[in-house]
């Protein structure tokens, strides 16, 4: 029987890198797509800039060169800003959405059309409880993560008559490098006193106590060797309750408690 082929964005630490891990353990031939990445036992790596379409292509192309074929995308890369929505530029918005949104987006555009030549496939996508909690001062992340959810739903029903399989996986707070490498905005501080940084500060607490990101990468690869998949999963217990709780909620009762939580 050929080995599955599988393509890890953001492969090169974190989640993305226990996750390439325990694929390649699983059995399968695993590339993993970061910018400065390098290979690792089991895991190849192929250099990508997710906010550059052409670098995607280019990863890709060199895929389909070497196996002809994909089984599993596992959307992992991703990034952070935090500050007031009103005074975080654009440029950064945009540079937010084009890793973790419009990246995701060109990496699926490549790997459909291997899969659906080799009769199937999986994209499995890393979104956020953020993506159904919308977090104050961390608006743009919970938008995109939003995005991710509403994309993966969408091309459930499009790519089902190819044997194509999407899902997405909400993890909680999970303790790597994510949170150091989030971007803090502080304008506005005079408007908004210390709400901007008690937000943040209660993010980081979290993220620094929460799951090790080998517990999400054991979920991912649960997932990735399912015979069916649901559309929308969560990672941890707690945040089961939680996403399940803003479900049965009231929207205006959910959003009070968010805001509870991160003031």
């Amino acid at each position: 029987m050929m080995e599955k082929v599988a393509v890890v964005t953001g492969g090169s630490a974190g989640i993305g890198r226990k996750t390439a891990k325990l694929l390649a353990q699983a059995g399968y031939r695993v590339y993993e797509l970061s910018r400065s990445g390098s290979d690792f036992p089991g895991v190849t790596h192929l250099t990508a800039d997710l906010c550059a379409e052409e670098s995607i292509r280019s990863a890709f192309s060199e895929l389909q060169r070497r196996e002809g074929r994909l089984d599993l995308l596992v959307n992992n890369a991703g990034w952070g800003i935090s500050g007031a929505a009103e005074f975080t530029e654009l440029d950064r918005v945009r540079r937010l959405f084009d890793v973790n949104y419009f990246g995701m987006l060109a990496c699926i555009q490549q790997a459909v059309p291997l899969m659906r030549a080799n009769g199937g496939g999986r994209i499995l996508n890393i979104s956020s409880v953020a993506a159904v909690f919308s977090i104050p001062f961390q608006s743009f992340y919970s938008a995109s993560k939003a995005a991710v959810n509403m994309l993966t739903l969408a091309l459930r029903n499009e790519l089902a008559p190819f044997g194509i399989s999407v899902c997405a996986l909400m993890p909680g707070d999970v303790h790597t490098s994510f949170t150091d490498a989030r971007e803090k905005e502080t304008a506005g501080a005079a408007l908004y006193g210390d709400a901007i940084t008690r937000a943040v500060a209660a993010m980081e607490k979290d993220e620094r106590n929460g799951m090790p990101p080998e517990a999400i990468a054991r979920k991912v690869c649960r997932i990735a060797q399912k015979r069916s998949v649901k559309p929308l999963y969560t990672a941890g217990a707690q945040y089961s309750l939680f996403v399940l709780l803003g479900k049965l909620l009231p929207a205006r009762a959910a959003n009070f408690l968010v805001g509870k939580l991160y003031s």
